[in-house]
């Protein structure tokens, strides 16, 4: 019989509908937690989850047997019904799109350190950096081609 193997490991975000600060740090420990459960029901075992008000970055290992699509679509499904029944946010939703970037293994420690870091450099990073132009940076050092703003930031 034979064996399938791989070992892709992507740096995943997603904001908030519109961007708004819909994660206090009162739930972002237990939605940190429900997150990983789900991609570890997903064959997809995150290394670090970590979030801000309105935006989540997390750092996995790929399953070979789900899709990246599958596992965003999950993660968002479950976690958006977990928020409105946990914290009583009725009107919680998650952005439609989101930015998924492959990462090497050489990179997998300058990653989770920049994700681990977020919540206190996001103060400091995004009154000069917008979360768009964050993820702009990353279209651009992964060289995205298909990206289109019209689409991409659209709700």
């Amino acid at each position: 019989m034979g064996q399938s193997l791989s070992k892709l490991y992507i740096h995943l975000t997603f904001s908030t509908k519109n961007r708004l600060p819909l994660i206090p740090k009162s739930t972002k420990t237990d939605l940190h937690s429900y997150l990983a459960g789900t991609f570890k029901k997903l064959e997809s075992p995150a290394l670090i989850i970590n979030s801000v008000p309105d935006h989540i970055h997390a750092l996995f290992r790929m399953s070979k047997n789900v899709s990246l699509a599958k596992v965003v679509e999950q993660l968002k499904k479950t976690s958006s019904k977990w928020k409105k029944v946990n914290t009583g946010n009725k009107s919680f939703y998650w952005q439609t799109v989101y930015g998924a970037f492959s990462v090497s293994s050489s990179k997998i420690e300058t990653t989770t350190r920049y994700i681990a870091h977020q919540e206190a450099r996001q103060e400091v990073h995004h009154q000069h950096l917008s979360y768009r132009e964050e993820i702009e940076k990353f279209i651009q050092k992964y060289d995205v081609v298909e990206y289109n703003p019209d689409y991409f930031w659209k709700e």
